[in-house]
């Protein structure tokens, strides 16, 4: 997509759609705050950008010639999505430690089903000016993942206090039925 207007337009279509990367960043905005959620766009800036590279110049090869490849990643990532979810459920919220952490983020964004839409339909891979696109992409990126920081510390701060160990369950019930969608279209091909 070499339009720089509809490339734009497509970046924040896909970014602000709710995923599990997007759970992540409002859950600890929800539970921890703006400002200890912030290292968190790190990771998902590194998650996004070498999942983009990755899936657009090895894995797209591969995908291509192997039966099967591409439901056996959208099966893993529904399966760590799950494991992740759980996680979430038994941690709760602690105020001695972060419910989310980058790694989490990291390998959560590098799963994430919007990295293949990337790399397949929206960032011009093979593009002279693609340095330029990833720039533009990452800006995007961070500005509407402190978007959902923002937004799940503005909810965070509404949750009255006997409720507030309930925040880190929605996002796992959350990420349990985004891996079941993942799940299920496999399934239903």
């Amino acid at each position: 997509m070499t339009n720089p207007l509809l490339f734009v337009l497509a970046v924040l279509t896909v970014l602000i759609t709710p995923g599990p990367t997007n759970t992540l960043l409002f859950t600890s905005g929800a539970t921890v705050g703006i400002s200890r959620s912030l290292r968190l766009l790190v990771a998902e800036f590194a998650g996004y950008n070498l999942g983009i590279l990755t899936a657009g110049f090895v894995l797209a090869p591969w995908i291509a010639g192997t039966p099967y490849a591409r439901q056996w990643l959208v099966l893993f990532a529904g399966l760590y999505l799950t494991a992740l979810a759980a996680k979430l459920w038994r941690r709760g919220v602690d105020v001695d430690r972060t419910t989310v952490i980058p790694r989490h983020v990291f390998v959560t964004t590098l799963l994430n089903p919007k990295v293949l839409v990337f790399a397949f339909a929206i960032i011009p891979l093979d593009d002279p000016s693609l340095t330029s696109y990833l720039t533009g992409f990452s800006i995007l990126l961070v500005l509407v993942g402190l978007g959902w920081i923002t937004l799940g510390t503005i909810v965070g701060r509404q949750v009255p206090g006997k409720y507030y160990v309930l925040v880190p369950k929605a996002a796992a019930v959350a990420l349990v039925a985004l891996a079941a969608v993942l799940v299920a279209s496999v399934l239903l091909q």
